[in-house]
């Protein structure tokens, strides 16, 4: 079964790579759909965060990475997968899913959602949290992997491009 993994991972974090790592286990594909919406104020471009992901990634033989521009549904129609995964945090996260799964399933009928629990090690964590604690020149080694650790650091400090 091939799923899709969509999120807009500015910057990927350990809980999305939990999830993936999780997903690639369960399923024969997996493919992490970067979101690429341009009216979203976003730290890294779309070519960063998929540069980001390939490096997190290494080693996985059923992992695509792709981006995607427009609505989710039309991605995956485009692809001829049914199946996405959403990862939860929270019950906020829940009801938020829960409309979004409706709203697809009304637009693609062929549309699943398969909703994975984050590890509780992870249920506090976002992107946006990541962010706002570099920001502030706070540590985030144990939010993050290293590779994205030291590009975020570098991309706040002085706006340098992921080479």
């Amino acid at each position: 079964m091939e799923v899709i993994y969509p999120g807009s991972f500015d910057p990927i974090t350990n809980g999305h790579l939990d999830i993936i790592d999780r997903c690639a286990k369960k399923f024969d594909k997996v493919v992490v759909a970067i979101l690429n919406n341009r009216s979203k104020n976003t730290l890294f471009t779309v070519e960063e965060r998929k540069e980001l992901l390939k490096k997190c990634l290494e080693g996985y033989d059923n992992i695509e990475i792709d981006t995607f521009s427009g609505l989710l549904i039309d991605y995956a129609k485009e692809k001829n997968i049914t199946t996405m995964v959403r990862g939860l945090r929270a019950v906020s996260d829940f009801e938020y899913e829960m409309q979004m799964a409706l709203v697809n399933r009304k637009l693609y009928e062929e549309i699943e959602t398969l909703f994975m629990v984050s590890s509780g090690d992870y249920a506090y964590l976002s992107s946006s949290i990541v962010k706002e604690i570099a920001m502030f020149d706070g540590d985030v080694s144990c939010l993050v992997p290293e590779v994205v650790e030291k590009f975020l650091t570098e991309k706040i400090k002085g706006g340098k491009e992921l080479k």
